[in-house]
């Protein structure tokens, strides 16, 4: 099978594709040929699809799941210096939430543009647990808490925080899951370290693209770390065998608008 489908009375032969190929096996177009992968090269192939995203012409087209290819209208994703700005700054951890429910589709619609993040090799090693009934978020919260106390009167280097967390959280103020409707999980496989990496991109991906939405998100590290590490906690979400939580994110609809922009320091930064 074709590794790239090559329409020939819409390509130039410019040889846009075989530069971005950025694994470097798609042989350039010639007087006589098209550009091609030649088979014994058709293994190496990725399906990154930068061939396809920055052939001009529409004139090639990734040889994987082709009738759904997706041409970009004219402005398209196009957003000015100014605005993407603005967007990104004004950007809050939300950390109070109506009791609303997000719908699923909604949802769903955030995690395909999640699953557009980079990751390395384009591996996409990135899988999702959505826990979408608050009374399950609620109990993710009470497991959390619960593996900060068996660091309590420890040498750990967090014990005395931890119970200062566990008092709040068991006097009645959430300081775990603030009251958010919605935890999102992302875990990796264990046995490839540089997927730790490819979860927080793909996390922070569904992070940015939320408040488009009207979601508001904030970093779950606690419940983070619990996940990692806490065997009754790794139950309750299912994590399957063979693989590890990346991070987690709370996430519903905010209690309260934004209508300014915090300061922030002084970028620090080295030139060389």
């Amino acid at each position: 099978m074709d590794t790239i489908i090559v329409d020939e009375e819409l390509c130039t032969k410019c040889g846009i594709c075989s530069e971005a190929c950025p694994i470097s096996i798609i042989d350039p177009a010639g007087d006589e040929k098209f550009p091609e992968v030649r088979e014994e090269n058709s293994g190496k192939c990725i399906r990154c699809g930068h061939c396809e995203a920055f052939c001009p012409k529409g004139a090639l087209i990734l040889n994987f799941r082709p009738e759904e290819k997706e041409i970009l209208p004219e402005g398209a994703g196009e957003i000015p210096e100014k605005e993407i700005g603005f967007y990104l700054k004004k950007r809050r951890s939300a950390r109070t939430y109506k009791t609303k429910s997000v719908p699923r589709e909604k949802i769903e619609e955030l995690l395909e543009v999640a699953s557009y993040a980079p990751s390395a090799e384009n591996g996409q090693p990135v899988e999702w647990i959505v826990v979408h009934d608050p009374e399950k978020v609620r109990r993710i919260g009470d497991l959390t808490v619960e593996w900060m106390k068996t660091f309590i009167g420890s040498d750990h280097p967090a014990s005395g925080f931890f119970a200062a967390l566990a008092g709040i959280y068991e006097g009645g103020h959430d300081v775990i899951c603030r009251g958010a409707p919605h935890m999102l999980f992302n875990h990796i496989p264990e046995d490839r370290p540089v997927a730790q990496v490819d979860g927080i991109i793909a996390m922070t991906y569904f992070d940015v693209a939320a408040p488009a939405a009207g979601i508001g998100t904030c970093w779950a590290g606690f419940v983070a770390m619990a996940a990692a590490e806490y065997e009754p906690l790794k139950k309750e979400i299912g994590i399957p065998a063979g693989r590890k939580c990346s991070y987690a994110m709370m996430f519903g609809y905010p209690k309260h608008s934004i209508h300014s922009i915090p300061r922030r320091d002084p970028v620090k930064v080295t030139w060389i």
